[in-house]
């Protein structure tokens, strides 16, 4: 890491929620999912949380370091609807050598939708791609480049 990160920091993101991140989007092709309202979906929840995370951390890493979510244990406490705006507060909770904890909130334009801990770990690129690399020759399967 180019520069380390400390307990304590703090890290603010907002997102406005569009219409194609609610439940139905999540699996189209799933009866069960077209059957819940149009609201904000807890894996997209989920993954902007990982989002702000990834923010806080993106200053502090070297050129050809990345980071991969490790654990996620986030609730969400309250319906978000499309054009609503979710502020996402994140502060480091914990730092184990190359794994980063947050404590995450998360708050749309009503007041609090969601919260918990998700934790980080930093990464070589390089090493991490060819581990996937391996993994996608022994399943038979392709990596989708990016």
């Amino acid at each position: 890491m180019r520069t380390p990160i400390a307990v304590g920091e703090t890290h603010t993101m907002t997102y406005v929620v569009p219409d194609n991140r609610c439940v139905p989007d999540v699996f189209p092709e799933s009866p069960e999912f077209q059957t819940v309202p149009r609201v904000f979906a807890t894996a997209y929840m989920v993954g902007a949380a990982e989002w702000a995370c990834m923010e806080a951390l993106r200053p502090h890493l070297e050129d050809g370091e990345t980071s991969v979510g490790v654990h996620v244990d986030l609730s969400h406490t309250a319906a978000t609807l499309p054009g609503m705006t979710v502020r996402y507060e994140c502060t480091v909770s914990q730092v184990e050598g190359r794994t980063i904890w947050w404590d995450v909130q998360a708050f749309d334009d009503l007041g609090p939708i969601g919260s918990g801990r998700h934790a980080r770990a930093v990464l070589d690129q390089e090493r991490f791609l060819a581990g996937v690399d391996k993994r996608a020759d022994q399943a038979g399967v392709s990596r989708v480049p990016r």
